[in-house]
């Protein structure tokens, strides 16, 4: 899931029936997503569930990358990306989200994820000097209160809000580490457009793969298995569909209807992913969570409008 940038023009005209079928894939992946996340902690090592997911995400990639006919050789300096791509993009983000799934409810998981848009921005003013809009820092203050009004039922008045905090830390620690990759991605295909972004979402995923691999085996960590039926389900699903499936409907999405109008989907899936959570994981909404989700929501539709 390599971001793009959010700037790119949108291209106009009235959605087709396949658009809306793309959209409902795409939201739909990715809002089911944090629960399947949330089955994976437990008797295997969270660097080992991921080596699994991106083992089985990378083969299908690898066998796309093919098909497509996209080369798959590239300079040091390009694989060099690819590394720090699959380091922040296809593993510790990712981590960080799995260890901070045993504090905080799935559905918040995704939320936090999706202020990425916001994030990217702050990072590259700090990397890159790319100073933002007053608008843009208006939107960043609009998104933090809204997460904090969302985390404040769970963190007042709650034995557990010490943990609840610590998830909240270990999850926007995952989102910067997301916006760190996708960077870095960006930078890479806006300096040379022979890059094909299949190919090198292919070896970032690789890539991502070794890297926690190679965590695991430094902390001692087993390549064991859960016998649960739901971590192996989840874990397909993760694989297949929240990762393959849904990042090649995005990209098909991008295509037909432009990055703008496309990234509107990081804006929708919260808003299911909470639903999700609603249903399957007791999740209590309030005031205070629906005034926050709305602070989110409009925090995150004014950084996609753009320019």
């Amino acid at each position: 899931m390599v971001a793009q940038s959010i700037h790119d023009s949108s291209k106009g005209g009235a959605f087709s029936a396949l658009d809306y079928v793309l959209y409902a894939l795409t939201v739909g992946s990715w809002s089911v997503s944090w629960y399947a996340l949330s089955l994976q902690p437990g008797v295997v090592a969270n660097e080992v569930s991921l080596f699994y997911r991106f083992v089985i995400a990378s083969a299908v990639m690898l066998v796309w990358t093919l098909v497509a006919r996209q080369s798959l050789l590239f300079s040091v300096r390009q694989h060099a990306v690819f590394v720090a791509m699959g380091i922040f993009i296809f593993s510790t983000n990712f981590l960080l989200f799995y260890y901070g799934s045993t504090y905080v409810v799935s559905g918040l998981l995704s939320v936090i994820f999706s202020l990425a848009s916001l994030t990217n921005i702050f990072l590259a003013a700090l990397i890159f000097q790319e100073r933002p809009s007053a608008r843009i820092v208006a939107a960043a203050f609009v998104g933090a209160c809204g997460i904090a009004l969302l985390f404040w039922p769970e963190v007042s008045g709650q034995e557990l809000a010490g943990n609840v905090v610590t998830g909240l830390i270990l999850c926007t620690c995952g989102t910067l580490c997301f916006s760190m990759g996708s960077l870095l991605s960006s930078r890479l295909q806006a300096g040379d457009k022979k890059v094909p972004l299949v190919a090198a979402t292919t070896w970032g995923m690789i890539y991502g793969a070794v890297w926690c691999a190679f965590l695991a085996i430094v902390q001692g960590k087993p390549f064991n298995w859960d016998p649960r039926p739901e971590y192996a389900y989840s874990l397909i699903f993760l694989a297949l569909v929240s990762t393959v499936i849904a990042f090649a409907a995005y990209l098909t999405l991008v295509k037909r209807i432009g990055a703008g109008r496309a990234g509107y989907a990081t804006v929708v899936f919260p808003i299911f992913a909470l639903l999700v959570s609603t249903f399957v994981e007791d999740y209590q909404w309030t005031l205070a969570a629906v005034l926050g989700l709305v602070l989110v929501i409009a925090g995150n539709v004014t950084v996609m409008r753009g320019r």
